[in-house]
């Protein structure tokens, strides 16, 4: 499929904590890949309890939209404040914000949206909007969880204080060894370049159903399937090896489910790289159970990477 070169990285800004995260992520990003940011706001309606209050009105009409317009600007003004020399634009639109946001994402390089965080490790709590978002792009998806510091995204510093001006942490990437896709193992690597890091690849496996009862009392069997696992992932990786010779990769295979050793491989990680196959049925949200794990308890930021 033909499609004209994306220039910037988008952000969907409501002015929430973790929306503001996402811009600032956003921001990062654009400045790592030499491209303009683009904050994007997508205006609500004045809430029906407001907007049919008999004694508010106009006023109140007026009100909304004064502060609903001091959104993208106060943040766009921060973030050209923290960032000097980044390009940073502001658009508005009207409408739902699924649908506006999805059709932002049709031309960015990629769109990165704000996700609010759970208490201490509990990771994500994905929004109907993002998952909609994701569900639907073809153009890859980042959401960042509220809180989100870049000092996260390093290693801490010889006293183990959390530094942004340290070496970044490992991208990971999972990986299936059966269907691989190209687009999302290319862009975790080009992540890792950018970022002058390593690649952590995380395959899961689970024995085919006829194996299952036996392999309690068959040691020797697990490990003839572990190591097929092992070769299958490896060769997989050989030819990225090659044409990412910068990138120092690690690979490992485990048994069990992928989706929990991806949720632990991302308390070490600056970014997390999953892929989620392009379905074109109007019907369902098609995200797939390991992508969908790792979006809701990931403590790091989850690129989707859509893939035919």
């Amino acid at each position: 499929m033909t499609r004209t070169i994306a220039l910037t990285v988008t952000a969907g800004l409501d002015g929430s904590r973790e929306s503001r995260a996402a811009a600032e992520w956003a921001a990062r990003e654009a400045q790592l890949l030499g491209l303009p940011l683009k904050l994007v706001h997508v205006r609500e309606p004045v809430p029906a309890p407001l907007a049919q209050a008999p004694l508010l009105g106009v006023e109140t009409r007026q009100q909304w939209d004064q502060e609903q317009g001091k959104i993208p600007r106060d943040a766009a003004e921060g973030v050209r404040a923290r960032h000097p020399g980044l390009d940073v634009t502001v658009e508005e639109l009207h409408g739902r914000p699924a649908e506006a946001l999805a059709d932002e994402a049709q031309d960015a390089e990629l769109l990165v949206l704000g996700s609010r965080g759970l208490s201490g490790l509990g990771g994500f709590l994905v929004g109907s909007v993002g998952l909609a978002v994701v569900a639907c792009v073809e153009r890859p998806v980042v959401l960042v969880r509220a809180g989100e510091q870049a000092a996260d995204e390093h290693e801490s510093d010889p006293v183990g204080i959390p530094s942004a001006a340290t070496a970044f942490r490992p991208v990971v990437l999972g990986l299936d060894t059966y269907g691989p896709a190209d687009e999302v193992i290319e862009f975790a690597f080009a992540a890792a370049s950018r970022r002058g890091t390593s690649l952590r690849v995380v395959h899961g496996w689970n024995p085919p159903p006829y194996y299952a009862y036996a392999l309690p009392a068959n040691l020797e069997l697990h490990a003839s399937l572990g190591a097929t696992e092992t070769a299958a992932l490896a060769e997989v990786m050989r030819p990225w090896r090659k044409k990412f010779p910068d990138v120092e990769v690690t690979e490992e295979s485990r048994y069990g489910t992928a989706g929990s050793h991806l949720v632990a491989a991302s308390r070490e990680a600056s970014l997390v790289v999953v892929g989620r196959r392009i379905r074109r049925s109007p019907f369902g949200t098609h995200i797939g159970p390991v992508t969908h794990a790792v979006l809701h308890h990931s403590t790091a930021p989850v690129a989707v990477v859509p893939h035919d």
